[in-house]
């Protein structure tokens, strides 16, 4: 019995549901990736650190994730195991003071419409945006004048060597796109942020005011993994790529969106190889024309 047998025996026997070779494509929005050697769906934190705890003793590489959603995946899938938060990791309730404890697999839609359900105000910015909590803390997310800075008070998380911990205020190291996890490489578990009171009715306008401004100018009607580029200092991404002219520009099934230069959108078909070309000629045309590089915020990753 190989080292993933081991793993998919053990997962099976702490009641997760898994499977061998499974496509990523099924699992992320860009609709792209090969094959991962185990995809286990974990439902509460024991059960992770079990199977973290045993992938490190065994020496197999690991990955743990919400909904993809700001991954490309290589065309050749991911060796090792790949641990999806499912479970006690999407459950969200009220505490004290305004403070909502979240599940790192939770939707952000779902916290969204939980904050709207109890009239609290201050997590308006984060709907529509197609990812989880975990990820939304763990690159600060942030939009529409709203970050995950402004709000997040804390988060638990599993280390790489499979020990629960805690970070919380400044020791987050929250800037753009950056978190203290972005170095740590611990995995988020549960976080909790902090809202204010608010008028449901207004909070409800806000929420369909930002979806309207999202659906008009993104292209949401196509797998991607979101905005591919980080914003460079006093600049858009999305109009240095447009004004060198690249909207619709193609590699395979991987397009700069029309609708929105700094997607990437796959029109069908797209692999992973398509996308990072594109990238590249991205990268490289905006450079010559403006002297500015573009630095990549989706993570790429896999063999």
């Amino acid at each position: 019995m190989n080292e993933i047998e081991q793993l998919s025996r053990l997962a099976e026997n702490l009641g997760c549901a898994c499977s061998c070779q499974e496509p990523m494509s099924r699992h992320t929005t860009f609709r792209i990736g090969g094959p991962a050697d185990l995809f286990v769906f974990v439902k509460n934190r024991n059960v992770l650190q079990k199977l973290v705890r045993q992938a490190n003793l065994l020496e197999v590489p690991y990955l743990v994730m919400g909904n993809g959603s700001n991954m490309l995946v290589s065309d050749r899938g991911i060796r090792g195991m790949v641990l999806a938060l499912t479970g006690d990791f999407c459950r969200i309730r009220l505490c004290q003071n305004h403070t909502v404890s979240c599940g790192a697999g939770a939707p952000l839609s779902s916290l969204c419409s939980f904050a709207l359900k109890n009239s609290l105000t201050g997590a308006e910015f984060l709907w529509g945006i197609p990812g989880t909590a975990g990820g939304a803390a763990f690159m600060n997310a942030g939009a529409y004048g709203g970050e995950m800075k402004n709000i997040l008070v804390s988060c638990s998380h599993l280390t790489r060597a499979g020990e629960f911990g805690k970070l919380e205020g400044e020791n987050l190291c929250l800037s753009y796109r950056h978190s203290a996890y972005t170095d740590n490489k611990a995995a988020i578990l549960f976080l909790r942020v902090r809202l204010a009171p608010g008028d449901a009715a207004e909070i409800r306008a806000r929420m369909d005011d930002l979806i309207g401004r999202r659906k008009s100018k993104q292209p949401l009607e196509f797998p991607s993994a979101g905005s591919v580029f980080k914003r460079p200092e006093g600049r858009f991404a999305g109009t240095l790529i447009e004004q060198c002219g690249l909207k619709g520009r193609s590699v395979g099934g991987a397009v700069v969106s029309s609708k929105h230069a700094g997607f990437i959108v796959n029109s069908g078909g797209a692999t992973c190889e398509d996308v990072l070309k594109l990238i590249s000629v991205i990268q490289n045309t905006v450079f010559q024309k403006t002297g500015v590089l573009l630095e990549c915020e989706v993570k790429t990753i896999g063999s």
